[in-house]
């Protein structure tokens, strides 16, 4: 069945593209949730204003996103662990720990948005990247002192 997507759907396609699925799950998962519409002439016409708008719309969120970024190079973050020996955490700094931090200073910022490749381990200063939008990737200074 070809349909034409309404979002970006991860292994599928982006916005406005025609793509062929099986019957199924068209008519059971991209329809329904409001993924996908029928591929048609009038579906093509609605998909055109709908891409405009997401356009305007994602082009706005960057903007934002942007701003955000600005602000988060000049954060630094604090985060106290007990050490035991040859200065190794127990435990670890995690993405949650991170974001508690963060929104402690004011910055609303979803933990899984948070881009770390494994927990941090040891004292220092990191670097983590955030991504605040698909084009956009904020950093932010995490300090991991001894408590």
């Amino acid at each position: 069945m070809k349909i034409i997507l309404r979002q970006d759907v991860e292994n599928l396609g982006s916005i406005g593209e025609v793509v062929a699925v099986k019957d199924g799950y068209a008519r059971n998962f991209l329809i329904p949730q409001g993924f996908a519409y029928y591929a048609s002439p009038k579906a093509l016409r609605l998909i055109e204003a709908e891409k405009r708008q997401h356009a305007v719309r994602m082009e706005k969120l960057r903007v934002e996103a942007e701003l955000l970024r600005e602000k988060l190079a000049e954060t630094q973050v604090t985060i106290p662990m007990q050490v035991g020996e040859e200065d190794r955490l127990f435990g670890s700094v995690t993405s949650q720990m991170i974001g508690k931090e963060l929104a402690d200073r004011g910055f609303n910022i979803d933990r899984r948005l948070f881009l770390l490749d494994e927990p941090i381990k040891s004292l220092g200063i990191f670097d983590v990247k955030i991504k605040l939008h698909p084009e956009v990737v904020g950093v932010v200074k995490v300090w991991v002192i001894s408590a």
